[in-house]
């Protein structure tokens, strides 16, 4: 914010008077908040710090005790520095005792070395020092202004921490109370760097107060959070080269702000969504979403879940999608609509406790409308089979404490199916095991058999068709098995014969069980059944013929359902 000793030496008015460093060149970076001309010996007790003084020397003391006095008061009220105009007490050069004294405390002490009027040296610095005022004015405006949309527009974490990056030009990390990263912007820096050993490096920053600067660590910190709960730390790496006049080796008053400002706009975020996921589950989400959908670079991936206490490189991954087996009546179930949203949030709170009963580390989330889902970081291929054993068996515990209806068995009301995918040896690979926990979850929905978790050999024909539903080959299949008796059934639908081919397949072809279960009486069945016959050019007591009309209608169920 305000001009350094070396800069106000690059002045013009300044220069005109042949300016000479003599002592404390290590000073020359000091901040001047103000211009001070001065004749008496004791000017130190009218200042305040952060003065250039300016002086000819004629009220100095003229023995050298009292000039090593001088200085030493001038060092202590932590003035800028000195420059002494040579010519009316000093006519070559001040006396060495000032020098001496002046390089012992680092106090920059400068000869002018012709005759140069102090008023001009004055306006000059006091116009930079106004001038960076209003800089300062204009930047805390915008940090304020920028906070402000960034609420009512109710942005995301990532967003309020790349745009306080943008304003800083530092990097900002958000942290849980357990030392785990949220979220961050590394400002162009490495982010690899920037993370590594986090926690350790994070539970040694020990600022003061709600916010504050630890000047050993370099991290500006404050407290987020609201209404007396406080659930994070936002920090900022202040760069050291940069000064604060008014207190140095603190930040400029600016980046206090603008670490405050949006540690409330990210309090006042979380209040807004608190009937939504929690923070830790959003960036779940976020990147679970980034390996299934490519929107981020795999080492990205990696180093945020590292970051989150998630580690994933060197780890056998699992993906586990869970999802409920029926969906529940009513339009507000519905996929998207609220009480749908709700009922997905509960199974997905009710998967990451599971998670966490079961001892396993992972990343779990909602990967769409229907589905949570998860990455399981194990140590080793071993441990794959009894981890998701653990983690079928904590589920059901989680939700039978949830409420009596909250089963797992098949055809209970709000029960779920359990899939994985095949292990995987990589991150880059993690997407084909969610993928595949996806297909095997939705494929099991179909079929009948109650297991804890399901795999891809367990998925059964219907599965399988399943999985296959927008294989353009199986909807040739289904369209020429039964595509002549789906355009008489359009063309008469009073008369539907695609559910008599239905109930005497699923009869084992007996006809007198399949015309009671119609409620039709056996010639009427008949004749049902030579009809569909004649349009299918088919033999209904053929084995094969009706085997593959029966796969021909799984399939038809699939493609219909997917």
């Amino acid at each position: 914010m305000f001009p350094t000793v070396r800069e106000v030496l690059a002045l013009d008015p300044v220069r005109h008077g042949g300016p000479r460093v003599v002592a404390g060149t290590a000073g020359l970076d000091r901040p001047v908040r103000w211009v001070h001309a001065a004749e008496v010996p004791d000017i130190a007790s009218l200042l305040s710090g952060g003065e250039l003084v300016l002086t000819t020397g004629i009220g100095l003391p003229g023995d050298d005790p009292g000039l090593r006095a001088f200085i030493g008061e001038l060092a202590d009220v932590g003035v800028s520095g000195l420059v002494v105009e040579l010519g009316r007490r000093y006519p070559a050069a001040v006396p060495r005792a000032m020098v001496a004294a002046a390089e012992r405390r680092n106090l920059p002490l400068v000869e002018l070395c012709r005759v140069t009027p102090f008023v001009r040296i004055t306006e000059a610095v006091h116009g930079l020092i106004v001038d960076a005022q209003l800089t300062e004015l204009r930047a805390t405006e915008e940090i304020h202004q920028r906070f402000t949309e960034l609420s009512v527009e109710g942005a995301e974490p990532a967003e309020v921490l790349r745009q306080a990056a943008v304003l800083a030009g530092c990097p900002v990390i958000l942290e849980n109370l357990s030392r785990q990263v949220l979220a961050y912007d590394p400002a162009g820096e490495s982010a690899e760097l920037l993370l590594r050993g986090w926690e350790q490096h994070s539970r040694r920053i020990r600022p003061t107060g709600r916010t504050g600067y630890d000047p050993d660590a370099g991290w500006l910190c404050t407290t987020v959070g609201a209404r007396g709960q406080d659930w994070g730390r936002l920090l900022l790496r202040w760069p050291s080269g940069e000064l604060s006049a008014t207190a140095p080796g603190t930040p400029p008053t600016r980046l206090t702000i603008l670490i405050e400002r949006a540690a409330s706009t990210l309090a006042l975020g979380r209040l807004i969504r608190r009937d939504a996921e929690g923070l830790e589950r959003q960036i779940h989400r976020t990147l679970l979403t980034a390996l299934l959908d490519h929107t981020r670079p795999v080492d990205e991936v990696a180093l945020r879940a590292r970051a989150l206490g998630v580690p994933l490189d060197r780890r056998h991954l699992v993906g586990v999608v869970v999802r409920y087996r029926a969906d529940e009546a009513g339009a507000g179930a519905a996929a998207g609509g609220p009480a749908g949203q709700a009922r997905l949030r509960d199974l997905a709170e009710a998967v990451s406790q599971a998670l966490r009963d079961a001892d396993l580390s992972g990343l779990a989330s909602t990967v769409d409308d229907q589905a949570v889902g998860a990455v399981l970081a194990l140590r080793d291929a071993g441990e794959e089979e009894p981890a998701l054993a653990a983690f079928a068996a904590a589920l059901d515990r989680v939700r039978l404490d949830a409420g009596p209806t909250a089963g797992r068995a098949y055809g209970a009301p709000g029960a779920v199916i359990v899939a994985a995918g095949s292990g995987v040896g990589t991150v880059r690979e993690a997407r084909r095991s969610l993928i595949e926990a996806r297909q095997v979850a939705d494929a099991a929905r179909r079929g009948r058999r109650d297991l804890p978790v399901y795999r891809l050999p367990q998925v059964g024909l219907a599965g399988l068709l399943h999985l296959l539903r927008d294989e353009p080959r199986l909807q040739t299949f289904v369209e020429r098995e039964l595509g002549p008796l789906l355009t008489h059934d359009a063309e008469h639908p009073r008369e539907q014969l695609l559910g008599t081919l239905r109930g005497y397949l699923a009869s084992g072809r007996n006809k007198s069980a399949a015309a009671a279960a119609a409620h039709l009486s056996r010639p009427a069945f008949y004749e049902r059944l030579a009809r569909i016959s004649r349009i299918l050019r088919v033999d209904l007591d053929s084995v094969d013929d009706c085997l593959s009309l029966h796969v021909a209608l799984l399939a038809l169920d699939a493609v219909r359902d997917g």
